[in-house]
């Protein structure tokens, strides 16, 4: 029997991760989206799933959702390209409404399948810190449904000892409608990755 193949780099683990047949999502994807940056990050923030930009770029948090975490990090002192990015589900979910594709919520089996690869993400990078952006995110590295209103921004032991801190996805920020309601919203966001970067001062801008 042929040993397992060890993956040791990210340019593999993006190349496995396409090859990726672990549940039917990537029977509709356009491809993968791999996590980006440095595999020396001290920061990792792992959000849900690829939304239909990053599905059709290959690439974490380049929607508008990830328009509003760059504005986040930058106010909060800290530099993206010093973090690594990427997220829970390695391929967008979706439903078909004419022509948009709707995003639609990761189940837990999905969640589950896909934790092999934030495994591995995790024994490349070797984050001192992770950042979980999200429900779906706490899920995947705590291996159970937890509320974020009951661990944000208080750090906890996952991933054999690595603290995380749980905040809101940036999505989230998106879907308010009220001006007051979204600027609090967005100023508790930018406090809680202010919290991260004291706790990791050598990933500040």
């Amino acid at each position: 029997m042929a040993e397992p193949v060890v993956i040791r780099t990210l340019k593999a683990l993006a190349a496995a991760e396409n090859e990726c047949t672990r549940c039917p999502l990537y029977k509709y994807a356009t491809q993968a989206v791999p996590g980006e940056g440095s595999p020396r990050s001290r920061l990792m923030m792992l959000g849900e799933q690829p939304g239909h930009q990053e599905d059709l770029e290959g690439r974490p948090f380049v929607g508008p959702a990830g328009r509003v975490l760059d504005r986040a990090i930058a106010e909060a002192g800290l530099d993206r390209r010093k973090i690594f990015v990427t997220n829970a589900v390695k391929h967008f979910k979706f439903e078909q409404r004419g022509k948009r594709r709707l995003h639609k919520k990761p189940n837990a089996y999905e969640i589950e399948r896909c934790r092999w690869w934030v495994d591995i993400e995790l024994s490349i990078v070797k984050p001192e810190l992770i950042v979980a952006l999200g429900a779906t995110a706490v899920r995947s590295l705590t291996g159970r449904p937890i509320a974020i209103s009951k661990i944000r921004g208080s750090p906890i032991s996952v991933a054999g000892g690595t603290p995380m801190v749980a905040t809101i996805h940036p999505s989230y920020l998106l879907r308010i409608q009220d001006d007051d309601d979204k600027a609090a919203e967005y100023g508790r966001f930018v406090r809680d990755l202010r919290a991260c970067a004291k706790l990791l001062p050598a990933v500040a801008a």
